[in-house]
């Protein structure tokens, strides 16, 4: 949703703010650290601050403890793939916890989880 010129920017967008109106919306703290650093070297410290002040005010940040990093790690190692990152390990994992069959994402490696997109 930051970045203008990404491919996905309209859709994050829209599916973003008609779930915003109706959903109460998370994520976790190991997302948030990899979105902001990614931000932050690709887009600069506006960009930046747009994340951290209009973007994440609007979620749910569930913050990774012990129990949940291990069972990501636990099932990331079980899979053996290197093309799936720990932070998605980890929101399959928070998802699962919660009972939560849909997700706001752009690559398949959720549904591959058993998990609907939502676009």
């Amino acid at each position: 949703m930051i970045d203008a010129d990404d491919d996905n920017h309209r859709a994050a967008t829209r599916s973003f703010g008609s779930l915003a109106d109706t959903e109460a919306l998370f994520t976790h703290s190991y997302v948030c650290l990899e979105t902001a650093t990614l931000v932050q070297r690709r887009m600069g410290m506006t960009a930046l601050r747009a994340l951290v002040d209009d973007v994440l005010p609007a979620l749910e940040i569930e913050w990774v403890d012990e129990a949940l990093h291990r069972s990501a790690e636990a099932a990331l190692l079980a899979a053996g793939r290197r093309d799936v990152s720990f932070v998605d390990w980890t929101s399959f994992e928070l998802m699962r916890r919660r009972r939560v069959v849909r997700a706001l994402a752009f690559d398949n490696d959720f549904v591959k989880q058993g998990f609907e997109l939502v676009r």
